[in-house]
């Protein structure tokens, strides 16, 4: 490790009402490097970033930027330093342009203090164009796409000049061209000096791009070395604090009945002509980059967003959803890619998203009755292996893993025949990955069936029985048995 240390943590500790969330948080990040901070949901990840941000205050430790003792009480502190971080929590103001977001509270200003517009505008074009990005600098925030949002906060990040750059679940909400960006725009920062912490649950990514890692487990550090120094399965190990026997978990097998059959399906330009069938215990992959219109296709099957040609036939009956409620009736249930925006409500407890989609089985004489919501909880807490005090606690105070098995939990509770789910694994551990699988491979057997999309490579085939690629809003290919390859994925899609 030649290079010189930029910042170290040491010891960090920070408790909630007496409860410890890290108890000896500690990196060393080298100058010009990218260090991946590893670890499974609750390991205190988030904590640790966030008092390096000044976000939260540390009850103990030492925090050191160049050898120089630190202390930071807000976020304003933490960027005079040069520590920017670019979060899995979007907080985009989407009736302000994309210059205005990428330079909010930093704008160009000319004489008397006012705002220069032209300038701003040119800086952001200029910015957007060095990272590749074909965004107009005028564009509203609430127009664009959520991954659209992700690259423009990235660009926020960069445009500080920052020294240290934290990066949490960045390529989370992206797609492969956009995640390619990214990691140009990374070797660009390294080469001049800047230091990258940065969060993945994507294997994959961390053995690409990152020099160094630590390791913590239950608000601990445990280890940490240069990545080419640990394989991916002591990582995994490591993290876990146990073997894993195998990364997914795979039982399902299709039976004869063809449960949905989709044929022509179009709408407008999100995607057109569109034809595929669904076998009962089938999990049915849908590959594309992103824009391919893998997700616009799972609302118009859910009515969401109906389409406005096309048939679809459910067990031989016309299936025509205009509307969630009549996807719901049909057995359809639905996991969307962005859990924290429609699958929860945030500040809710955990009984009450569980029931959200099952009100009426939960309610007496049109009041929702505790005791129902208890009794059609609590099997789904245990079925899943849901992580929790009680189920009276909120899911913004769960791990991401957790907060997704609450989103299954709400959909299982409506019995659904078709399970379909759209990044199901997107911002979740390896462990609960894993957990997650298993529920699919259950779930898809005797008459039901899942149609699942991801843009993680090996979770596509390791979970697929069957995958259908998607370029440009259609039907590029099918692909099944030897043909479903890494390579035949990307042929497709690309």
């Amino acid at each position: 490790m030649s290079s010189p240390l930029l910042l170290h943590a040491e010891s960090i500790a920070k408790s909630f009402s007496g409860v410890p969330a890290l108890v000896d948080g500690s990196l060393a990040l080298r100058a010009g490097t990218v260090h991946a901070l590893c670890g499974g949901n609750g390991a205190g990840k988030s904590t640790l970033l966030n008092v390096l941000m000044g976000i939260l205050k540390r009850d103990a430790g030492t925090i050191r930027m160049e050898g120089r003792e630190v202390q930071f009480d807000d976020p304003h502190d933490a960027l005079n330093a040069g520590v920017a971080i670019i979060s899995q929590e979007l907080e985009p103001v989407p009736d302000m342009s994309v210059a205005e977001n990428i330079y909010l509270g930093r704008e160009p200003r000319r004489r008397f203090g006012l705002i220069d517009h032209r300038a701003m505008r040119e800086q952001a074009a200029e910015l957007l164009e060095s990272l590749g990005l074909n965004l107009a600098p005028d564009a509203k925030l609430g127009s664009l796409s959520i991954a659209d949002m992700q690259m423009v906060e990235i660009a926020r990040a960069i445009s500080r000049d920052a020294r240290v750059i934290i990066m949490d679940e960045p390529t989370s909400a992206i797609g492969e061209r956009e995640t390619e960006l990214l990691f140009t725009a990374i070797e660009r920062l390294k080469a001049r000096g800047t230091g990258i912490i940065y969060v993945s649950h994507r294997m994959n990514e961390l053995y690409r791009i990152a020099d160094d890692y630590t390791i913590m487990r239950d608000g601990a550090y445990i280890e940490s070395g240069a990545m080419a120094d640990i394989d991916r399965r002591r990582l995994i190990t490591t993290v876990l604090g146990k073997e894993l026997d195998e990364e997914f978990a795979k039982f399902n097998a299709p039976g004869d009945n063809t449960l949905l059959e989709v044929d022509g399906y179009s709408r407008g330009s999100a995607f057109r002509d569109v034809s595929l069938h669904l076998k009962s215990g089938e999990i049915l992959g849908i590959f594309g980059l992103m824009g391919s219109g893998r997700s616009e296709f799972l609302d118009a099957l859910f009515g969401a967003s109906p389409a406005d040609q096309g048939e679809a036939r459910l067990d031989g009956n016309n299936y025509r959803p205009c509307r969630p409620a009549d996807a719901m009736r049909a057995g359809f249930a639905y996991v969307t890619e962005d859990r924290k925006g429609s699958g929860l409500v945030m500040d809710a407890s955990i009984k009450r998203n569980v029931t959200l989609a099952s009100i009426p089985e939960v309610a007496r004489s049109g009041l929702i009755s505790e005791p129902s919501e208890n009794r059609a909880t609590l099997p789904f807490v245990d079925k899943l292996q849901i992580k929790a005090s009680s189920v009276d606690m909120p899911v913004k105070q769960m791990s991401g893993g957790n907060q997704q098995k609450v989103v299954l939990a709400k959909w299982l509770q409506t019995d659904p025949r078709i399970l379909m789910l759209d990044e199901p694994t997107r911002g979740v551990d390896v462990g609960a990955k894993r957990e997650i699988y298993a529920f699919m491979s259950e779930f898809a057997r005797d008459d039901r069936a899942i149609i699942m999309t991801s843009s993680e490579i090996p979770e596509v085939l390791g979970m697929s029985d069957r995958v259908i690629v998607f370029r440009k809003g259609r039907v590029s290919g099918e692909l099944s048995g030897d043909e479903l390859t890494q390579e035949n994925l990307v042929r497709l899609s690309s």
